[in-house]
C-alpha cells in the first residue's frame, strides 16, 4: 500500500479526466456496439411502443436528444454524487477503478438491456418482465419487493433534497422556476421542429433565473418567500412529484428533466474545465489504512462496501426502475436504446469521477472533518494526528456557515467544487457563490429522479392493483390515475414529513444494488430465451457478482451494525429486501437450466429464431 501510495502521490486531476473520457468513449464505440449489433440485434425496422401505443401521454414518441436528457436526469441521482464522495474515505483509487470497470461492463449493460426488454415487452415494468420471462409468482414477488424498494428510495432522495434545500432561498428559488419553465418548453417542442426553440428558451430562462437567484442568498431575501423550512418542503415535494406522476410526460416531467440536463451536464464541463485551468493536485492517497475497515464514515472494509457505496455511478437498480418506467414508452426507434441507455449510463459515470476528484482534492483532514460526526473526528485526531484541519477554517469563514460534522457527502462536494472554481483566475472572491451554487445543483440533480420514480411508482401501483381490480390496467382511466398517484406519493411523502425513515439512507446502496442484480439476472432469463447462448454471460456474470457482493454486505450490515446498535428496523428493512429477490434469484436459477435444456427453437413475431414464446 505504500509504494502504490508513494507512486501516485501527487497525482494531477486532469490526468484522471483523460482516463475517464478515454475508458468510456473506448467502451461506447467497442462494448456497447458489440451488445447492440451483435448480442440485441436492434432493428429501426421494429416498431417501438412509443408508435404502436402511441396515446399523448406516457407513449409519447420523443426526440432522441431530448429522451436522452429526460433519462440521464431520472436515474442520476444522488448516487453519483453523494457515492464517490463518501467512499473517497478509501482513497481515490477503489472508487476510481469501480467505477470505470463497473459502468463500462456493468452498469451501462444493465441498463442498455433492461432497456431493450421493456421496449420488446411494449413498455412493461421490470415486474411484468420477470412474469413473462419467468413466471406468475416470481412477477408477483418482484412487483412487491420493488415497489417496496421504489418507496424507500424516493424518501431517502427526497431527504436528501429537504437537507439541501430547506432555508436555501436561492436553490428553492431556482428548482420552483424550472416548473414554468419547463410547461413553456413543453408546449413549444410538442410543436413540429419545436424541439430547438424550446430548448433556446428553456436554457435561457434558467440562466436569466440562475443569475436573479443570486439575490436570494440571504434568507430574509424578497420577505422570505422562497426561504421554506423543512416541514413546508416535505409537504412540497410530494405534490409535486404527484402533478409529475398525473399530467402527460410531455408537458412537465420530459422538458423539466430535459432542461435540468442543461444545468447537469453544464455544472459537470465546467468543473471539468475548472481542472483543466487549475489542474489541481488529488490530495487524497491512492489507499488509505481504512481500508480494512473502521473507517469514521463508513464502517466496514473497502470489499465488498465500495460496491454499495457508490452505486448509481457504477450500477444502480433505479435505472431499471426508470428503464421499464417512462423511457421504454418515448423511444422512437429500436437502436436508439444504444445511445439512451449505454450512453446515458457513461455520462452518469463520468459524473461519478468528478464527484470523487472534488472531494479527493480536498486536505485529508478537512474531508474527514466535514464528513464524519464530531465524535468520530475527534476519535480519528487522536489516532491520526496527521489528519488535522488546514483550509476548513478558511472555507467557513467565506462561505459564511460552520462546515464541520456536516456528514453525509453533499457538503463535502460542494465544498471541493466550490474550491476548485474559486481556484480559477479572477473568481478568488467568489467562494461563497460557487458553494451556494453547487449546492444548488446538487438539489436539481436529485429532484429530477423523484418525479420520474413516482411517475414510474404509479405505474407499478397500477399494475399490482390491476390484477384484483382490472380496472386500474387502463392506464388512461383518470381515477385509477389519480387514485394511485394519490396513495404512492402519500406513502413516501408521509415517510419523509415524519422523518421516521431519515436513518434508512444505508439502506438504499443494499436495495439499489439488489435490484440492479435483479435486473441482470432478469435479462439473463431473456437472452437465453432467445436463443442468445454464449452471449447472456453478458449479463449473467456482473449479475451474479452483484447478487454475491450485495448480501455480502447486507450480512456484514445487519450483524456487525445495525443489531449491535439495536436497529432493528433496518435490520428488518435490510432482511425483507434480501428475501424479496432470494425469492426471485431461485425462481430465475429453475428457469435458466429449464432453457439450457431446450435444444429446439420456434419463430417468433419478428422472425428470430427463439427456444420459448412468451407473451409481449
Amino acid at each position: 500500500m505504500d509504494a502504490l501510495n508513494e507512486m501516485l502521490q501527487g497525482m494531477n486531476a486532469l490526468t484522471l479526466v483523460f482516463v475517464a473520457i478515454l475508458v468510456f468513449a473506448i467502451g461506447y464505440r467497442c462494448y456497447g456496439l458489440f451488445l447492440a449489433n451483435k448480442v440485441l440485434r436492434l432493428s429501426n425496422s421494429r416498431l417501438t411502443p412509443a408508435v404502436t401505443m402511441a396515446d399523448g401521454k406516457d407513449y409519447v414518441a420523443t426526440n432522441k436528444n431530448v429522451l436522452f436528457g429526460h433519462h440521464f436526469a431520472a436515474i442520476a441521482a444522488a448516487g453519483p454524487l453523494v457515492g464517490p464522495v463518501l467512499a473517497a474515505q478509501f482513497g481515490f483509487l477503489p472508487g476510481a477503478l469501480w467505477i470505470l470497470i463497473g459502468c463500462v461492463l456493468a452498469g451501462a449493460v444493465h441498463d442498455m438491456i433492461i432497456l431493450f426488454a421493456s421496449v420488446r415487452h411494449k413498455a412493461q415494468s421490470l415486474a411484468t418482465i420477470a412474469r413473462n420471462e419467468i413466471g406468475p409468482v416470481t412477477g408477483t414477488v418482484a412487483a412487491f419487493g420493488i415497489l417496496f424498494i421504489l418507496i424507500l428510495t424516493l424518501a431517502g432522495l427526497s431527504l436528501a433534497v429537504v437537507s439541501a434545500m430547506h432555508n436555501a432561498p436561492w436553490s428553492l428559488f431556482i428548482v420552483a422556476a424550472t416548473i414554468p419553465i419547463a410547461i413553456i418548453m413543453g408546449v413549444i417542442m410538442r410543436r413540429k421542429g419545436g424541439v430547438a426553440l424550446g430548448s433556446l428558451i428553456g436554457v435561457g430562462l434558467l440562466v436569466a433565473a440562475i443569475l436573479s437567484g443570486h439575490s436570494l442568498m440571504q434568507p430574509e431575501a424578497y420577505g422570505g418567500l422562497f426561504n421554506w423550512d423543512r416541514d413546508s418542503l416535505a409537504i412540497g415535494l410530494p405534490i409535486y412529484g404527484f402533478f409529475a406522476s398525473v399530467l402527460p410526460v410531455w408537458l412537465l416531467l420530459v422538458p423539466r428533466d430535459y432542461l435540468s440536463t442543461y444545468l447537469k451536464i453544464g455544472t459537470i464541463l465546467m468543473l471539468a474545465i475548472g481542472i483543466v485551468f487549475v489542474q489541481p493536485e488529488i490530495r487524497m492517497p491512492a489507499l488509505t489504512e481504512f481500508i480494512s475497515g473502521g473507517g469514521p464514515i463508513i464502517g466496514g472494509p473497502v470489499l465488498p462496501f465500495i460496491f454499495i457505496t457508490i452505486a448509481c455511478g457504477a450500477i444502480s437498480g433505479f435505472h431499471a426502475i426508470i428503464g421499464t418506467g417512462t423511457t421504454p414508452k418515448m423511444i422512437s426507434q429500436e437502436r436508439e436504446v444504444l445511445f439512451v441507455g449505454y450512453g446515458a449510463m457513461l455520462t452518469e459515470g463520468f459524473v461519478a469521477i468528478m464527484a470523487l476528484l472534488a472531494a479527493c482534492t480536498l486536505v485529508p483532514g478537512d474531508y474527514f472533518a466535514i464528513n464524519a460526526p464530531k465524535e468520530a473526528y475527534d476519535a480519528l485526531i487522536a489516532a491520526h494526528p496527521n489528519l488535522v484541519v488546514q483550509d476548513l477554517p478558511y472555507f467557513s469563514e467565506h462561505i459564511g456557515i460552520d462546515l464541520a460534522g456536516r456528514t453525509g457527502g453533499a457538503v463535502s462536494l460542494a465544498v471541493g467544487m466550490a474550491h476548485i472554481f474559486h481556484n480559477i483566475p479572477h473568481m478568488g472572491e467568489f467562494l461563497g457563490y460557487w458553494y451556494n451554487f453547487a449546492v444548488m445543483f446538487e438539489a436539481v440533480f436529485i429532484l429530477t429522479a423523484i418525479d420520474a420514480g413516482t411517475r414510474v411508482g404509479r405505474f407499478f401501483l397500477q399494475e399490482l392493483v390491476g390484477q384484483v381490480v382490472p380496472k386500474f390496467n387502463d392506464k388512461h382511466w383518470m381515477p385509477g390515475v389519480i387514485i394511485t398517484s394519490v396513495v404512492f406519493t402519500g406513502t413516501w411523502g408521509y415517510l419523509v414529513y415524519t422523518g421516521n425513515i431519515s436513518s434508512i439512507w444505508p439502506l438504499f446502496g443494499i436495495s439499489n444494488q439488489l435490484l440492479a442484480a435483479c435486473a441482470l439476472i432478469v435479462s439473463t432469463s431473456m437472452l437465453l430465451r432467445l436463443n442468445k447462448g454464449k452471449y447472456a454471460l453478458c449479463t449473467a456474470i456482473p449479475g451474479l457478482l452483484m447478487a454475491f457482493i450485495t448480501f455480502w454486505a447486507g450480512y456484514l450490515q445487519v450483524t456487525t451494525s445495525y443489531l449491535p446498535n439495536k436497529q432493528y428496523l433496518l435490520a428488518t428493512f435490510a432482511c425483507i429486501v434480501m428475501a424479496f429477490m432470494i425469492v426471485i434469484f431461485c425462481g430465475a436459477f429453475r428457469n435458466w437450466a429449464k432453457l439450457m435444456g431446450i435444444k429446439t427453437t420456434v419463430k417468433d413475431a419478428y422472425g428470430d429464431d427463439v427456444k420459448m414464446l412468451v407473451p409481449e
